[in-house]
């Protein structure tokens, strides 16, 4: 009964998430996305039971009919809504927590043949955006933001987002509405005003010979963000 409760809240989940959803019978026949949890939920009921044929094979079908391939070996936790679902990836050790928006073509995928954890851990309420690539035994915190097409391979801060190849981290700025993944920071905005900012403060110190430090200093402030995502390895 609990499985089945599982499966009816992620219907449901669908008609929270979508606008375009105009009737459950267009839910049942053009959102390959929940089919594909549905799939995963039964696969991986089994594989809690130590079975491992059958639910790779229940996750074969799954993945044939709706191009998203989730191990049933990976956790999934409630309100997880997979958005447009093609070319989707979801690693064995992978856990993803509840309240999470994915979009299509994302990988949570391993970065080593290490038999342990070498999966994401993807925590409540996160947005990954099209194309990301999250990769390795990482942490992405509680309401974080992954833009589309970024490679993340180390741990994004709870309430920050992640943007860039490989990805920046910065304090997040925009709504946290979880459909606002468009408004994203501009790493290479950001890169070129610091520069002429900075470029501006060294032609005024070589005219006058003296470099004026509260320009320097608040010019430091208001990219303190950015600097630091910048500088950390």
């Amino acid at each position: 009964m609990e499985l089945l409760k599982i499966i009816i809240d992620d219907f449901k989940t669908v008609k929270q998430n979508d606008p375009a959803l105009k009737s459950s019978f267009e839910l049942f026949f053009n959102y390959p996305g929940v089919w594909a949890l549905f799939f995963y939920r039964i696969s991986h009921t089994l594989y809690k039971k130590n079975l491992r044929f059958i639910p790779r094979l229940i996750s074969a079908i799954g993945q044939f009919l709706t191009t998203v391939d989730i191990h049933p070996g990976a956790t999934i936790g409630k309100g997880v809504f997979i958005d447009h679902a093609t070319g989707i990836v979801i690693g064995e050790t992978a856990i993803i927590g509840n309240n999470v928006l994915i979009y299509q073509q994302v990988t949570l995928g391993g970065v080593s043949l290490s038999k342990g954890k070498r999966h994401p851990t993807i925590e409540d309420g996160v947005t990954i955006g099209a194309g990301a690539k999250v990769l390795g035994n990482i942490t992405i915190g509680k309401e974080a933001k992954i833009g589309a097409n970024s490679v993340v391979v180390k741990d994004v801060p709870p309430d920050c987002t992640a943007v860039g190849v490989p990805a920046h981290i910065t304090k997040r700025i925009d709504n946290k509405e979880p459909l606002r993944h468009n408004i994203m920071p501009d790493i290479e905005k950001d890169l070129f005003k610091y520069l002429l900012e900075r470029i501006e403060i060294l032609e005024d110190a070589i005219e006058s010979g003296n470099i004026n430090r509260t320009k320097e200093h608040n010019l430091k402030e208001e990219h303190k963000d950015y600097l630091e995502s910048m500088m950390k390895e």
